[in-house]
């Protein structure tokens, strides 16, 4: 059975930072991802990384402020988030695909397993 499990979301004020895990299981992954979703909004791509994780791709909105890594020996993807603003505040979901399932790192409907979500809220 495949699992994503996100940890690490929680309440901080503006310009702190927070550490959100997913722990995958159930199978081999290959990209894996972060995606967010407000209130009212709709699901918009955060980061990405490649299997390998040589490569890594993320949303402008949170380039130089987000990490994303992982850990194949722990099948954990992880999300550091630094210098966090009040309009990150969202639902945080992993998700990942199979291996050698394409290139499209930045469409949700792309990805075959969520996690249940994590909550991020940045207070001002």
């Amino acid at each position: 059975q495949v699992q994503l499990v996100e940890s690490g979301g929680g309440l901080v004020q503006a310009g702190g930072s927070l550490r959100l895990s997913c722990a995958a299981s159930g199978r081999t992954f290959g990209a894996m991802g972060w995606f967010r979703q407000a209130p009212g909004k709709e699901r918009e791509f955060v980061s990405a990384i490649g299997w390998s994780g040589g490569s890594t791709y993320y949303a402008d909105s949170v380039k130089g402020r987000f990490t994303i890594s992982r850990d194949n020996a722990k099948n954990t993807v992880y999300l550091q988030m630094n210098s966090l603003k009040p309009e990150d505040t969202a639902v945080y979901y992993c998700a990942a695909k199979p291996p050698y399932s394409g290139s499209n790192y930045f469409e949700w409907r792309s990805y075959a397993y969520w996690g249940q979500g994590t909550q991020v809220t940045v207070s001002s």
